[in-house]
């Protein structure tokens, strides 16, 4: 396992550098004293065409590979588009494992998510519930897509002995987070909307469905220096959970976000929209017995990740 170890001089490609968790894992590797670090914009590298990627891995041989790169969105986004989730998402991961078990890439961290699991799992969801029911509808496709991408790495070290892992984080948020008024997760949409409420003046917001869903939110910083942490581990998990532990309603999270905003009318709520998974909790004792543990609470988190929207806007930089 020596030949494996994760050095500070090493090379680490970080796939998907730009997106939210890319950058996030940009900087913190940074701040740790990381310098050969390779990443690849989308012009430069097209993820869905193998041929390309087989050339970039085999021509720059990273030592080490991140896969933060994925098409994401919310229940919209997913529900509007589930075969470029699938098309797309199924790419990445065929032609970035493929082309790093040929490149000889000592480890590689495959980045997926906490909707792999089924709708109806028992909660909290440890790693065993994956594929013991069906996925929730809305978000099947992109799913589907992460499952394959991590079931890759598993027979790819199963068979080759490479040492490629996965980590599931339950949802993101945080600086850099997309804010497009439709495909947007459900944290920066709710951001937005109460902003641009407050902003205009308005009496009310309406949230899609009955409020009552709960889901588990995890700052992009503590996904970052969890995957540094897991890049450590000299015998990693092939699949391991990341998260809180804890959750709120959908409603809660409305009503904190309100009050970081500023916004003082009234949240109303829609029904006639579709809630997704009931519940989405993530059971992190295994990621806890490594020796990781989250640090930004959520509170800190949505005030911390306000400020990054107003100052992103206010530099024309908010990804919309």
């Amino acid at each position: 396992m020596e030949s494996k170890k994760f050095n500070i001089g090493d090379s680490i490609f970080v796939v998907g550098h730009r997106g939210m968790v890319g950058t996030a894992v940009l900087k913190n590797l940074q701040g740790k004293g990381f310098q050969n670090l390779l990443t690849a914009s989308r012009n430069e590298l097209d993820l869905c065409d193998g041929a390309v990627v087989h050339s970039f891995f085999k021509e720059r041989r990273p030592d080490h590979v991140i896969v933060a790169a994925a098409k994401v969105g919310g229940i919209y986004a997913n529900a509007t588009y589930p075969a470029e989730f699938i098309y797309e998402n199924l790419s990445i991961a065929l032609n970035v494992i493929h082309a790093a078990h040929l490149a000889g890439v000592r480890r590689l961290l495959f980045l997926g998510s906490s909707c792999i699991y089924p709708r109806d799992a028992s909660q909290p969801m440890t790693e065993e519930a994956l594929l013991t029911g069906p996925l929730e509808t809305t978000n099947e496709a992109y799913a589907l897509a992460k499952i394959a991408g991590l079931k890759l790495c598993q027979f790819y070290r199963q068979q080759y002995d490479d040492l490629f892992y996965s980590a599931m984080p339950t949802n993101l948020y945080g600086p850099g987070d997309n804010y497009h008024p439709e495909n947007s997760h459900v944290i920066p949409a709710l951001l937005r909307r109460f902003h641009e409420a407050k902003e205009g003046g308005h009496s009310e917001v309406v949230l899609w469905g009955s409020g009552t869903p709960r889901r588990e939110f995890l700052h992009v910083d503590d996904l970052a220096e969890a995957v540094y942490h897991l890049m450590q581990l000299e015998c990693p998990p092939d699949l391991v959970n990341v998260g809180t532990g804890t959750d709120v309603s959908i409603l809660e999270l409305a009503r904190s976000i309100s009050e970081v905003v500023g916004f003082e009318g009234e949240i109303l709520l829609d029904p006639t929209k579709p809630d997704g998974t009931p519940r989405k909790l993530l059971d992190i004792s295994l990621i806890n017995k490594t020796g990781w543990r989250p640090r930004i609470g959520l509170d800190e988190g949505l005030k911390s990740t306000y400020q990054n929207f107003l100052s992103e806007q206010t530099a024309g930089s908010l990804r919309t």
